[in-house]
């Protein structure tokens, strides 16, 4: 029970203190569950590439895969509802107050000024997921993973040359990728 509690806590404190949806808590939810001992750096980037290729938001993913992992469906749920409960109840008391709310000279400055730091959140957590996917850490060193890094570039020329691709058929193309490089070519 009370790894159960401790799972909806986390995910709570993680809803209620990260402004600009799931990009921007990649760096919180992977310093709490690392932090936490719940998983290790490699299977927070490998929880992000599946939560990222399955349907639904982001941060509930990611709650519902650690949650599970760790005390099943009980730590599912705890960790889905702590991560959604803050943001239900913000907007539950923004909807109700909003009018008075929507001219309102200092909130508009605190959401102003919450940009760059959402910017900064999404920026770190670009840098860091490149970091691990690109380069494989063991015994204190760091080896590149070229393999990654012709995939990251190859997908990346798709989805500029060709800009109304669908993003389902990158993740497609991604995952069929790793597949074939890392099943079959490595």
């Amino acid at each position: 029970m009370k790894l159960i509690f401790e799972l909806f806590s986390v995910f709570f404190m993680i809803g209620l203190f990260t402004f600009g949806g799931g990009y921007a808590m990649i760096p919180l939810l992977q310093q709490e569950v690392v932090g936490h001992g719940w998983v290790d750096e490699a299977t927070v980037i490998d929880f992000i590439a599946v939560s990222e290729s399955t349907p639904g938001p982001f941060a509930v993913n990611m709650a519902t895969f650690v949650g599970f992992r760790m005390a099943g469906v009980a730590g599912c749920i705890a960790a889905v509802l702590g991560i959604v409960l803050p943001s239900f109840l913000v907007i539950l008391i923004i909807a109700k107050f909003f009018i008075g709310f929507a001219d309102n000279r200092f909130v508009k400055n605190i959401l102003l000024y919450l940009r760059p730091v959402v910017l900064e959140l999404i920026g770190y957590a670009t840098v860091n997921v490149f970091m691990k996917t690109a380069f494989s850490y063991g015994n204190g060193a760091a080896s590149l993973d070229v393999w990654a890094l012709v995939m990251i570039g190859l997908i990346f020329l798709i989805s500029r040359k060709f800009r109304k691709i669908h993003p389902i058929f990158l993740i497609m193309l991604s995952a069929l990728l790793g597949i074939v490089i890392y099943g079959f070519v490595i």
